[in-house]
């Protein structure tokens, strides 16, 4: 009687397609070499898509067969089969990355990435990724060497479902109809999101497991297509390769044309002479490693500052250790069998280095003690000379101080702690849940004059300083702030997203009726930089027009100094003996251009605190002993309290 284990060779003997695994060596080339920035291959990513065909193709096939044979799905073997298959080449890569984040990159940016495999271990970092970019706080994280790993945890949650809808179907026909309504949904899905929700619909399994289900229904349907189908599949991914860029809304309807590629491709007679070549053979078997192992190159590469031929070359070294990979671990570890007792162990070490990452105190190494820019500013009567003192020698600096405060490892966290959640969601069109937390009710509540604190977190993040001159003066304060949302009369795309921010729009008039009705003596207003939002003309006249229609004397306060996602506290933290490096250029992130209309076009007040974060060449990152950026976009809380005392001296009494 033929044992389990000698069928299940025969049946790897007859999947076994040369086309298909040249077709994953097209796969992987294009994802590598678009990862790595050759020039006319910026859509490369259409090869993932290709991956997730040809895994719906083999996988379904192999269960079907078993079903249809056994009449059973033997669970614990087939997940055991995936532990073996995945898991081996998986954690040495993940460790890896680790290990070097930890040895090069910043603290809490090694921390970040030590998340990133525990989730990875889960397969669910495509669900934190999906969150992360959809937060609005946390969306100029830079890519995480880990990122590409988004793809195993789409595949295996499906893989996680699919066997056992499989079952209830029982017959091909029910499970083509099964599958092909779950294509059709996902597709909807996909179209829909992609437009809606971008974060959700690249990483989601919702949106990206019709292609899978595509690759499904071929396996299920069995039909072959003549030769010449695999050559336009081809040259159907080739062609979204090299039109396709980063700018394309995709997945939705732009990932069909490489999904049907890569079927036609499956569906071919499977005698390809291209795809069956024995170079295309050779790197398809070693596509998985490769695609594990070029990423978190890539990502070091560019931290160490490496130019466009240097990205090419790591990119095709990154094959050596997966090469490596396949035949020191791969397949020793495979041939073993024992899947589940494997996929335990592994998934151990990952998580296991992880969390001693995590555990390992964060430390960012400091020169000497710097003057305390606190005491520096407060003990003079007029604190500006004191500070711009303070700002010029910051530019000439390159030492981070031992006693530097926020430290970076907790700037992140550094926020206005008292405006009790007052900044808005991204989803939210009234200002009711900023009554009912009392966010109208700031400052001296019992006060009879009210001023009101109105615009976006580039506003919000004022609120420690506000608050305290409204303490002083005995001004009732009402914060209405919210995230990604400009009090400009401007239409922006709501973050995370490829559509109008219509959320904001709709906050934005509740908040205008909200505000007139409390009859304020001042309205204070700011904005971030918006650079979307048309010309300078046009910003300057959007805000001016929010100010006039606030029926108050309203002040504008222009935005502080933009450091255009770069994480500052990352860069500190890398570069405690030249944090000079971490500077912003004055030019770059004060938009002077963007200022000077503003100014030009305000009816009102306008305050510029340009020259309380920069010299007129740099804005340092670090002033005294204070860390002046708590992200790529705000300040912190820290800072802003220290320039308390200047914005109360530029405000109408």
């Amino acid at each position: 009687m033929e044992t389990a284990r000698a069928r299940s060779a025969g049946d790897r003997r007859r999947d076994f397609r040369p086309d298909i695994e040249g077709l994953r060596a097209v796969a992987v080339l294009l994802v590598v070499l678009g990862h790595a920035g050759v020039p006319g291959l910026d859509g490369g990513y259409v090869g993932v898509d290709v991956f997730f065909v040809i895994s719906g193709y083999l996988i379904t096939g192999h269960l079907f067969r078993e079903l249809r044979t056994t009449g059973r799905i033997r669970f614990a073997a087939f997940y055991a089969r995936r532990m073996a298959r995945l898991l081996p080449a998986a954690a040495p890569a993940t460790v890896a990355t680790v290990v070097a984040a930890w040895a090069w990159l910043a603290p809490q940016a090694a921390r970040a990435v030590s998340m990133d495999a525990i989730a990875t271990a889960a397969y669910s970092l495509n669900i934190r990724l999906a969150v992360q970019g959809t937060d609005y706080l946390d969306a100029a994280r830079e890519p995480s060497p880990l990122q590409h790993f988004w793809s195993l945890g789409v595949e295996e949650q499906f893989y996680f479902l699919w066997p056992l809808l499989l079952i209830l179907a029982a017959t091909r026909r029910r499970a083509v109809l099964l599958l092909g309504s779950l294509a059709a949904g996902s597709f909807a899905v996909s179209a829909w999101q992609a437009v809606a929700t971008p974060p959700w619909a690249y990483f989601g399994l919702q949106s990206r497991a019709w292609e899978l289900a595509v690759g499904g229904l071929l396996a299920l349907v069995g039909r072959r297509l003549p030769a010449r189908a695999a050559w336009i599949g081809l040259a159907l991914i080739a062609g979204c390769a090299g039109q396709y860029t980063g700018g394309t809304v995709f997945p939705g309807w732009a990932a069909l044309l490489p999904v049907l590629g890569a079927a036609l491709v499956v569906a071919g007679d499977g005698r390809n002479r291209l795809l069956g070549t024995r170079v295309l053979g050779w790197l398809g078997r070693l596509s998985y490693g490769w695609y594990l192992w070029h990423w978190p190159a890539l990502v070091f590469a560019a931290h160490f500052g490496a130019g466009p031929w240097t990205r090419i070359a790591v990119a095709g070294a990154a094959a050596l250790p997966a090469w490596l990979s396949l035949r020191v671990v791969e397949r020793p570890l495979r041939l073993r069998r024992r899947g589940l007792v494997l996929g335990a162990a592994t998934t151990a070490v990952t998580v296991g280095a992880a969390v001693i990452v995590l555990g390992l105190p964060m430390r960012v190494p400091g020169e000497g003690t710097a003057r305390d820019t606190a005491q520096a500013v407060t003990a003079q009567p007029d604190p500006g000379p004191a500070l711009l003192a303070l700002i010029e020698t910051a530019a000439r600096t390159r030492l981070v101080p031992r006693n530097l405060t926020p430290p970076v490892t907790t700037a992140a966290r550094d926020t206005p702690p008292e405006d009790r959640a007052c900044l808005a969601s991204l989803d939210e069109t009234t200002t009711r849940t900023a009554v009912a937390k009392g966010c109208d009710r700031h400052g001296d509540p019992d006060a009879t004059a009210t001023v009101v604190l109105f615009g976006d977190s580039h506003t919000e993040q004022w609120f420690a300083a506000v608050d305290s001159i409204a303490k002083r003066r005995h001004w009732r304060l009402a914060v209405f702030t919210k995230s990604g949302c400009t009090p400009a009369a401007v239409v922006t795309t709501k973050l995370g997203t490829r559509r109008p921010y219509r959320e904001c729009t709709a906050w934005r008039e509740d908040a205008l009726a909200r505000i007139k009705g409390l009859h304020p003596t001042l309205v204070l207003l700011s904005s971030r930089t918006y650079t979307e939002a048309g010309t300078d003309a046009a910003w300057a006249a959007a805000l001016a027009a929010t100010a006039d229609r606030l029926a108050a004397r309203t002040v504008i306060l222009q935005d502080t100094p933009d450091p255009r996602g770069v994480s500052v506290p990352d860069c500190v933290a890398a570069h405690p003996t030249a944090v000079d490096r971490c500077a912003l250029t004055a030019e770059t992130a004060l938009y002077p251009a963007r200022r000077a209309a503003i100014t030009a076009a305000a009816a009102t007040a306008v305050i510029d605190p340009a020259t309380w974060f920069c010299t007129a060449e740099v804005c340092p990152a670090v002033v005294g002993n204070t860390l002046v950026y708590r992200d790529g976009s705000h300040v912190t809380s820290t800072y802003v309290r220290l320039l308390t005392p200047l914005l109360d001296a530029a405000l109408p009494v």
